[in-house]
């Protein structure tokens, strides 16, 4: 048990057994008894808060940095000009824990795990001292992610362990090391007071022009279902030791499974953070698939904990799904949330909203609000919407306000004991997922644990360990691979185009270093000179189309519509065989009805990485040539592939683990989850729902780029993975 006696909590004993008295009303609760379940205590507790304090319960924090952002202040003042420690709590936080009862604190940045750990203390005896004493149920996308630039060094440590993404631990085809991750990125978590993580991402990834393909375990339905259902037994299942009951306790992590019912069958690839990619379609009549990574995987565990603790919906309109015939996102689907989610599966966990899908809308291409279907609604009316259909939470919201004018819309419907009870419904889910992980006992961290605990060096071990697991070689020309010791090998510079993320300044474009040189000093002999070089390594990615690919404002200037293709070629690229007639749009005057981008060019942001290839193949004058490739997307390779020796892939590693592979340190294992178009006529021709639907590209070796394809040093993989996995019936149709 751990608690602050300056928020000024009282210990009641009973029966020789200390219990906080989170209320200070003198007497013991029964939300406030650790010996019952967390059913009966969520029930209690539900029952006594106000609609405010319920209110509070249903926000979850925008994006918050420790330090805070520079939209933050302290004590009025900026962070920089405040004299205030980075653990501090910024006036922004202290509001909305105090005046909106927020309880739900997502986390971004953080400057380090003793200053996250000093930070939750803070927050945790603010929120210990207020109202009823409920704890902050902290919260992070994943953070995990591999850092090219990073040596890896044995019995090291690390700010994190460092992991593929899910799309190269699908490429391991072992769900067990995806479950090893869970009970490793579980103990990090809390180490750093991260109570849930907002993951998996288990949308079936049905189209490869999708720019979140990336996040995903691919398209196959057996393969995704079966990491999902690892994923989430590793995060939330404590140890015995750590176990309070049901596989849940001080270790457990609550996982937010994403994006109920699937979000990778967007038209023409696009996405729907943007108003251009707000519909998903099903051409194929493939709807029921993509829900099987959530009821054969997140639903059915094999841990006490039976299933992931909450959802979260896509921000798409799941295009003429609704039996009744409403097409609205999602989450404010009462078909898909409430019918589907809940009646039809019997779903008992928190459904919480994505990000923003109230506030309002933006331009076509604006990173704004997402409200898809309800745009004319008002604020609080999409509020009351989002409830009505069934969720219990509301995804960056900060404000108490609307949530509170929801709550009379219903009053004035429905009557004060159905809202009531409706609210009541909602905290009582929400509670439980604070109650099972122990945070009512003790939310506190001892700050040197956490700096032991994440980034520890078996930790660190096991991620590098994975990472190598997850590197693909699908081309070995006469075994130009491994290289041999004292090799002298040429990497030539990249141009690295202007990126730009969801948060923080682009980074400029620039050429550069493609590789860590200094690194790569360690495995080869480096030379500038191709001339010099036995063999030469073009480290290039896969193409680029930015965040708002599949539009463009300068198409509206032209009088187009502003839609256009999303190219997996380097080439330039003209979509001869598109749709005339889009699967979707919008009636309104201000949006698009016929979203068709037949017959328009585009060209990616990396051109010159198809470029780099075939002129280091010139240079290279008959010696070998090795590509490198780093995939976000399925990726058109027909463009290159016959001119060079070996391509290997990867998803996003350590430049060090590809170097231990290319040396011959560690033979290549992973397979490739997801397949490889023959070229763009094929990716236009499959459709968006459906797996496995792509032609494949066929190598100058004979081999094609399939689904489970790869090579080690014998030549094809043929083991018990690809016995499983190869020819398994992708779609239903």
């Amino acid at each position: 048990m751990g608690y602050t006696p300056e928020s000024g909590l009282g210990i009641l004993t009973v029966d020789r057994f200390a219990f906080k008295d989170l209320n200070r009303n003198g007497q013991l609760d029964p939300y406030e008894d650790w010996r019952l379940s967390s059913d009966q205590r969520a029930a209690d507790l539900a029952a006594k808060m106000s609609i405010e304090q319920i209110a509070g319960l249903m926000l979850y924090s925008s994006h918050q940095s420790i330090p805070g952002s520079r939209r933050s202040t302290y004590d009025g003042k900026p962070f920089a000009e405040s004299g205030a420690n980075p653990s501090d709590l910024s006036d922004q936080q202290t509001d909305f824990l105090t005046k909106d009862n927020l309880r739900h604190v997502l986390f971004t940045r953080v400057e380090s795990p003793a200053i996250a750990a000093k930070w939750n203390n803070k927050a945790q005896a603010l929120a210990e001292g207020l109202g009823m004493g409920i704890p902050a149920n902290n919260s992070s996308d994943p953070r995990h992610q591999a850092d090219a630039e990073e040596e890896y060094s044995l019995d090291a440590g690390g700010e994190i362990s460092r992991w593929p993404g899910s799309i190269g631990m699908a490429a391991s085809f072992d769900p067990k090391l995806v479950q090893q991750f869970g009970q490793i990125a579980s103990k990090e978590y809390r180490a750093l007071g991260i109570a849930t993580a907002l993951s998996p991402q288990i949308d079936l990834a049905t189209d490869p022009r999708w720019y979140r393909f990336k996040g995903t375990f691919g398209g196959n339905p057996v393969l995704a279902s079966e990491m999902a259902r690892a994923y989430v037994d590793g995060f939330q299942t404590s140890p015995k030791e750590k176990m309070i009951a049901d596989g849940w306790g001080f270790e457990s992590v609550n996982a937010m499974a994403k994006h109920w019912p699937g979000g990778g069958a967007g038209e023409g690839g696009r996405d729907a953070h943007y108003g251009f990619g707000k519909y998903a379609v099903y051409p194929g009549n493939n709807f029921g698939t993509h829900l099987k990574p959530f009821l054969e995987g997140a639903f059915t565990l094999e841990g006490g904990t039976q299933m992931a603790s909450a959802i979260m919906p896509y921000y798409t309109i799941s295009v003429d799904q609704d039996p009744g015939g409403e097409n609205v996102a999602n989450a404010f689907s009462k078909y898909m949330i409430t019918d589907l989610l809940r009646e039809k599966y019997g779903y008992e966990g928190v459904v919480c909203t994505d990000w923003g899908i109230t506030r309002e809308e933006g331009e076509m291409w604006e990173f704004a609000g997402k409200p898809w279907g309800v745009e004319h609604l008002s604020l609080d009316e999409k509020h009351y919407k989002v409830l009505i259909a069934g969720c219990d939470q509301f995804g960056g919201n900060n404000d108490a306000e609307p949530v509170l004018a929801a709550y009379q819309m219903g009053v004035k419907e429905f009557g004060e004991d159905f809202m009531r009870q409706r609210y009541e419904q909602s905290a009582v889910r929400l509670l439980k997922n604070i109650f099972r992980v122990g945070l009512f006992e003790n939310p506190y961290l001892d700050v040197a644990q956490t700096e032991t605990i994440v980034g520890h060096p078996e930790f660190m071990k096991a991620g590098y360990e994975a990472q190598l697991k997850s590197v693909v070689v699908v081309k070995n020309r006469e075994s130009v691979l491994p290289l041999d010791k004292g090799a002298t090998v040429y990497i030539p510079k990249r141009f690295f185009p202007e990126a730009r993320g969801f948060f923080g300044p682009p980074s400029p474009a620039e050429w550069k270093d493609a590789m860590n040189m200094e690194l790569a000093t360690k495995y080869f002999n480096l030379t500038d000179n191709p001339n010099e070089a036995d063999v030469a390594l073009v480290a290039i990615h896969s193409p680029e189309n930015g965040r708002t690919g599949g539009y463009s404002q300068s198409d509206i200037q032209k009088g187009g519509n502003g839609f256009l293709p999303i190219s997996l070629q380097y080439d330039t690229y003209t979509a001869t065989q598109a749709r005339e007639t889009s699967l979707a749009g919008d009636i309104r005057d201000k949006d698009i009805l016929n979203r068709t981008y037949k017959n328009k060019t585009v060209e990616v942001k990396n051109k010159s990485d198809l470029e780099l290839v075939l002129q280091t193949k010139q240079a290279m004058k008959g010696k070998p040539v090795i590509v490198i490739l780093t995939l976000e997307n399925p990726t058109v390779v027909a463009e290159f592939e016959a001119e060079i020796d070996a391509l290997l892939i990867n998803f996003e590693v350590q430049d060090q683990a590809i170097f231990d592979v290319l040396s011959g340190a560690y033979e290549p294992s992973g397979l490739l989850p997801l397949q490889l178009p023959a070229d763009m006529a094929a990716v236009e021709l499959q459709q968006e729902d459906v797996s496995g639907d792509i032609k494949v590209h066929v190598d100058s070796e004979g081999n094609g780029y399939d689904f489970t394809f790869g090579l080690n040093w014998q030549g094809i993989i043929q083991d018990e993975r690809t016995k499983k996995y190869r020819g398994v019936i992708l779609a239903e149709n």
